[in-house]
């Protein structure tokens, strides 16, 4: 039979479907790939958090699966809403890509500490961590698809671009990294640097099996369910500035996660450890918990007002 994969338009995310057809062709099955519109690329006059940014970049992929009109969507792990309906599953999460955010520039000699320079993102917990470790930097929002936003480095728009590596590295941007950002101190989105593949729930189940087999790669899988878990607890989205980065060695999870004020200023931490995989969906929930009652529940607060 052949599978057909939902898809955001923009050649990043082709890049990723093709990745994921291609892994699936290895495993013998035929594919087609179904590009698609999705809100969040057809509003660019408003940033993520004014959108609503819940499922901006999944809800018509989603909806595809439920009609029946495909069998996968294909998405960036980072764009996945903590919460999916119940008649859907996030049935793999492909190995994962160096997690890092770097700083895109064409000038070759930029530098972070230069006073008064423009950084360009569309993050919300970018733009947080920056006021925190670069305050003399200012952001500027960088709305578009990655090809979009490069157009509007070299008009002058900014002085730099701030972005995933991942999706860089896939579109062959390597050459115009000037820094890359520790991942101890900007700790990324959940699912950063991972590509997850959606079903609907109700899709064969040996059929599933074998979607998973070719595509799931488990350390990934184990990471993001911890991370996951607790953007969930945390009850956020991308508009949120949360981050989670889960790590796996030898058998051990570790998480990182936490979240931090508009400003910057205020700024809760929590790295907790579980001895096995099988403690994944408990891990995160114990770090959000711990991240909430030292603090985040008020900086959430706080956005949520600020936003009114």
């Amino acid at each position: 039979m052949k599978i057909r994969l939902a898809t955001r338009a923009s050649r990043l995310a082709l890049w990723q479907t093709e990745h994921v057809a291609a892994l699936l062709q290895q495993a013998g099955f035929d594919t087609e790939i179904v590009p698609m519109q999705t809100t969040g690329d057809a509003v660019q006059d408003r940033s993520l958090a004014k959108i609503g940014s819940k499922g901006v970049f999944t809800e018509e992929l989603e909806n595809s699966l439920l009609r029946g009109e495909t069998h996968l969507a294909v998405h960036s792990a980072k764009d996945v809403q903590s919460s999916i309906p119940r008649e859907l599953e996030l049935l793999a999460f492909l190995e994962r890509e160096q997690v890092n955010d770097v700083v895109l520039s064409f000038n070759e000699h930029f530098s972070l500490d230069k006073p008064g320079i423009v950084l360009g993102t569309s993050s919300t917990r970018r733009k947080a961590q920056l006021r925190r470790f670069y305050p003399h930097a200012e952001t500027a929002e960088a709305r578009g698809n990655l090809q979009t936003r490069l157009r509007k480095l070299e008009e002058g728009q900014f002085d730099a671009l701030v972005l995933a590596y991942a999706g860089v590295h896939r579109m062959g941007y390597e050459h115009l990294v000037r820094h890359t950002l520790p991942a101890t101190q900007f700790v990324p989105a959940t699912g950063q640097g991972s590509i997850a593949v959606e079903c609907a729930a109700a899709l064969n189940d040996d059929l599933k099996a074998r979607l998973k087999a070719a595509l799931d790669h488990p350390a990934t899988h184990t990471c993001l369910l911890a991370e996951r878990a607790f953007l969930h607890t945390m009850e956020g989205g991308c508009s949120i500035p949360s981050f989670a980065l889960a790590t796996l060695e030898n058998g051990r999870l570790r998480l990182h996660g936490g979240l931090i004020s508009l400003s910057g200023e205020e700024y809760v931490e929590e790295i907790q450890t579980a001895d096995s995989s099988a403690e994944a969906h408990a891990l995160g929930v114990a770090v959000a918990d711990a991240v909430l009652a030292r603090g985040g529940r008020e900086i959430l607060a706080s956005i949520r007002e600020h936003r009114g």
